[in-house]
């Protein structure tokens, strides 16, 4: 397997016979809780073309290549601190800083905070963006407070 980019900016595979698939996707398996491990290349349609246990095992060009195209697909801000919520019901407006500045966006419902084990959060918006905390019991106390009337 080899991995390029065309002239469009598109990722390529060729593969092992020399077919070229153009527009291939990296989709990991578990992007929060094993990063590093599974990651499928996808083709245009839907189909998995390749398969890789671990990333970091992959030769440096091909792995930047992935990690590139991953970090377009994967916008996941990092919340580190809850400044604010418009109201402790539903839909309510929360303003927070992440690790990319501050932001404000809408919780419709509390079934939008998923727990992921040892204190993750991932939280979607009402536009779809997930926001993750890491971990929810190292945040300042006002963000907790926050949180547990969510929970």
């Amino acid at each position: 397997m080899k991995l390029s980019r065309n002239a469009f900016g598109k990722l390529v595979m060729t593969d092992a016979v020399g077919v070229e698939h153009v527009g291939v996707l990296p989709v990991r398996a578990h992007p929060i809780s094993a990063p590093d491990e599974g990651v499928s290349l996808v083709g245009t349609d839907g189909h998995e073309l390749a398969w890789i246990d671990r990333l970091s095992e992959t030769p440096a060009e091909q792995r930047e290549l992935i990690e590139a195209e991953l970090a377009a697909r994967e916008f996941t801000p990092v919340i580190q601190r809850i400044t604010k919520v418009s109201t402790f019901s539903t839909p309510s407006q929360w303003t927070v800083e992440t690790d990319r500045g501050e932001t404000v966006f809408i919780l419709k419902t509390e079934e939008d905070i998923r727990r992921l084990g040892e204190g993750r959060l991932l939280i979607a918006s009402s536009h779809g963006i997930q926001f993750l905390v890491p971990d929810r019991f190292a945040m300042d106390r006002g963000s907790r407070r926050i949180l547990e009337r969510f929970l």
